[in-house]
């Protein structure tokens, strides 16, 4: 930790505005280090500050083999779970347009999945609390082309893990409920309501659904880490599972859903409220909404945004309201196991310039 600091000690003291040059310098030093080292293959960042990008940048390669670099911009990443803000803003639209109660039954919507012991609502769903079990086995790894309705076949027969509204237990398999009831109730497929309703508005032009036979323009090849290196990554169909982990987007696109978080663009600030109060269990809070982590960092700034790791992707969508900061951070492979140093050392030395404006 001392290292880090000492290098943005060495670093003039100039005022935000005149100083985005140096700023983006020390915090890029680790990034590239992570890509010398064979730690990741490649990455993406982009950063806002009140509304501006102040940071934004790509490192090592989309595709190793044929030495493609990473465009923030243009190179389209899976995202795994940071797909979940997505599906979360757009849930919250229809709860907004009264199109789905967050409190009414899940199968008011979905009437047709079999009965549980328990009723379950969809805030249960939304902030894990319905007691549907996580992943078995490989299934985290599917590469079978269902669609949402189909894929109730892997668990739609499980019990229920434990009585609604007493545990928290992530999973994606909530989110895959989720899309297909806001599938029963718009009457169009989960992809179209959010290209609709949430992506074009936005300008999310590079945010898309990945379909194994295509290669779209830009798309990352994904890789998995080894002893010696990367491999490519075993193909996984994720379609089915779109809403909880299956998009692909850039940085720059994922920071544009950030900024519509900070300004309520799509939503009125009173149901944004409700997705992003943390959820009780047991008087204690779990630290999630619906559909985001709600919580502060290792310095006790408020933040919420969604940690994903997939097959082939990693991904931080942080958004910090107090700092009116955005920071969007993609990946493209399978656990990098650098999430403590980022944690500890990256995002606090970013948050720390940007409310200052001058180096630690």
């Amino acid at each position: 930790m001392g290292f880090f600091s000492n290098i943005l000690k060495v670093f003039s003291r100039q005022t935000l505005e005149k100083d985005l040059e140096d700023l983006s310098v020390p915090f890029y030093l680790p990034f590239n280090t992570w890509v010398d080292e064979s730690k990741v293959p490649g990455m993406a960042v982009t950063v806002l500050h009140r509304g501006k990008k102040v940071i934004q940048k790509g490192f090592g390669w989309a595709d190793i083999d044929r030495r493609i670099p990473v465009d923030p911009e243009k190179t389209i990443f899976r995202i795994a779970s940071a797909s979940k803000p997505i599906a979360s803003m757009a849930l919250a639209k229809m709860v907004m347009e009264k199109k789905i109660n967050l409190d009414k039954s899940f199968y008011s919507y979905v009437p047709y999945f079999p009965r549980k012991e328990f009723d379950f609502s969809i805030r249960q769903l939304a902030s894990h609390t319905a007691g549907i079990r996580g992943y078995k086995g490989k299934e985290y790894a599917l590469n079978k082309p269902y669609t949402i309705k189909e894929s109730l076949e892997l668990f739609k027969n499980d019990p229920l893990q434990f009585r609604p509204g007493t545990d928290y237990l992530y999973n994606s398999f909530d989110w895959v409920l989720i899309s297909l009831a806001m599938e029963e109730v718009s009457g169009i497929p989960f992809s179209e309501y959010v290209q609709e309703e949430i992506l074009n508005p936005l300008g999310m032009s590079n945010t898309l659904v990945e379909v194994p036979e295509e290669n779209p323009e830009g798309k990352a090849v994904p890789y998995t880490r080894t002893q010696s290196g990367f491999r490519l990554a075993i193909p996984v169909d994720n379609r089915y599972k779109l809403a909880g982990g299956g998009y692909l987007s850039t940085s720059e696109d994922l920071a544009k859903l950030g900024r519509a978080y900070l300004e309520n663009s799509l939503v009125s600030s009173e149901v944004m409220r409700e997705f992003l109060t943390p959820q009780m269990v047991k008087g204690s809070s779990t630290y999630y909404g619906l559909g985001l982590q709600v919580s502060m960092d290792k310095t006790g700034r408020p933040f919420i945004g969604h940690v994903g790791n997939g097959i082939g992707g990693y991904s931080n969508f942080f958004v910090y309201p107090e700092d009116e900061v955005v920071i969007s951070l993609l990946i493209n492979c399978t656990d990098p196991k650098v999430q403590p140093l980022l944690d500890e050392i990256v995002f606090p030395s970013v948050l720390d310039y940007l409310s200052s404006g001058s180096l630690i």
